[in-house]
């Protein structure tokens, strides 16, 4: 068995752990790394589809108010280019097609006002919610008694309107609006500023891309921390003493003085504890699931929507893969379509066959451009659901009665254990940005520690 003594372990190299790596390896406290699968980047990874060209088959957009995530790219060296936003969108609703500029197609009025209300009302409640403590926010134990679902029932008059809300619910959470706690979501839409940002691409989250693909991120962190990384290391179990930690898995065992765990909260709660994690803790973390999501990019000879003016972004709350984006590489060529198969989908065409699953997704895309859309160079998907390692995408989501029982328990140290990962942030919760701020506290937290102990 390998011994791997160090002043901090890390749990995981995805962004947050390495983060959080880098920093302490800068204030000269030696790490070790242990990362699970036989790469670094956790969510971010990339598929080759030929002449150095990729696609980026988990998180892979920034966008603005990124600012952490920002920064560091810059300090990497990384470059961003924009996403492809040129041209029509697209909506179908109820079979008809609607081709559009702007933020809203021209649909039934009616339907209009009802989405632009509910919208409003959910970003005007969002605003309410202390991102460090959102179960303190006023209205809280109400908001945290009723599903988001039950609250577009009551607050939206048409049928329409309703589709289209639940269908974006779906694209952001990769769950359904009937399993998440109304505070949960406006605390979600808060973090990323409001549920517009959320969808937006030029002034939203999906503005930029990174180039190479967002994996390179923590490709660079990693190669700068060298033989610190380890891969093919699951950790199995922490044990907790007086003078820090002795973590232990295949092959491997790591004393340390103390402990970064950077993974999602779900897979935290399979670690064993010695002793064991407070009651508050555990039973957090099994009530934190990860969201359901397919990521499906298809590649063309060419971005063959640009010709006919449309942007690549198309949404039908109808249709399995109910939206699309351009995902093609900076130069242009070859054209890059991607899509997703959302909360129920993923699960329904995650047990199908993959070559249904293909037929499907294909089957989507061109009733959104055409039968061009049909004939592919390349199809590549994933689903993050049948990830050992991380078990669904895009991150964790928050059931009622959750945030007020155990909302304390999501960042608070156990003795000298530190919990990171995205779903720890406060802005940017689920995003690159908000695995980069949960890196720098949990190294901030270590180092204060040191200090005073």
């Amino acid at each position: 068995m390998d011994r791997l003594d160090a002043d901090v372990a890390v749990v995981g190299a995805g962004v947050a752990g390495l983060v959080a790596a880098r920093d302490l390896t800068a204030a000269g406290r030696s790490v070790v790394v242990l990362e699970a699968r036989d790469r670094v980047g956790g969510r971010l990874v990339n598929a080759e589809i030929g002449e150095g060209r990729i696609v980026e088959m988990g998180g892979q957009w920034v966008g603005p108010t990124q600012d952490r995530v920002a920064a560091l790219l810059a300090e990497l060296g990384v470059e961003t280019f924009p996403t492809f936003d040129t041209g029509d969108r697209l909506v179908f609703l109820a079979g008809k097609r609607h081709r559009y500029r702007g933020d809203y197609p021209r649909v039934n009025p009616l339907v209009l006002a009802d989405l632009g209300q509910a919208l409003y009302r959910l970003g005007r409640m969002s605003r309410r919610i202390p991102l460090d403590r959102p179960w303190e926010a006023a209205g809280a134990g109400e908001w945290d008694g009723e599903t988001l679902e039950t609250w577009i029932r009551r607050k939206t008059r048409t049928r329409a309107a309703r589709a289209m809300l639940r269908t974006t619910v779906e694209l952001v959470f990769a769950t359904e609006p009937a399993s998440l706690s109304l505070l949960h979501a406006l605390f979600y839409m808060r973090s990323g500023t409001s549920l517009e940002t959320l969808i937006g691409v030029t002034g939203g989250a999906q503005q930029d891309r990174v180039v190479g693909g967002a994996h390179v991120l923590a490709a660079r962190i990693a190669a700068g921390l060298g033989g610190a990384v380890r891969l093919a290391s699951p950790v199995r179990s922490i044990r907790r003493d007086g003078d820090g930690a002795r973590v232990e898995g295949d092959g491997f065992e790591a004393g340390a003085g103390h402990v970064v765990v950077a993974v999602p909260p779900a897979l935290a709660g399979r670690i064993a504890y010695e002793p064991l994690l407070p009651a508050a803790r555990d039973q957090l973390t099994q009530r934190m699931p990860m969201g359901s999501t397919i990521k499906v990019n298809v590649v063309y000879e060419e971005p063959f929507w640009r010709e006919e003016g449309l942007s690549g972004q198309a949404f039908d709350p109808d249709l399995p893969l109910n939206a699309s984006f351009d995902n093609s590489p900076p130069e242009g060529a070859p054209g890059v379509l991607v899509g997703f198969f959302d909360a129920r989908q993923a699960r329904r065409y995650g047990a199908a066959d993959p070559a249904e699953r293909r037929r499907v997704a294909l089957e989507c895309l061109a009733r959104y451009f055409g039968p061009r859309a049909s004939r592919p160079a390349g199809y590549h998907d994933l689903d993050w659901s049948a990830e050992e390692w991380t078990r669904g995408c895009y991150g964790a989501h928050v059931g009622p009665g959750v945030w007020t029982q155990y909302g304390p328990a999501l960042r608070e140290p156990v003795g000298r254990i530190h919990w990171a990962g995205s779903e720890t942030a406060e802005v940017w919760n689920g995003y690159i940005d908000g695995a980069v701020e949960s890196g720098h506290r949990a190294a901030s937290e270590v180092l204060d520690d040191v200090g005073t102990g």
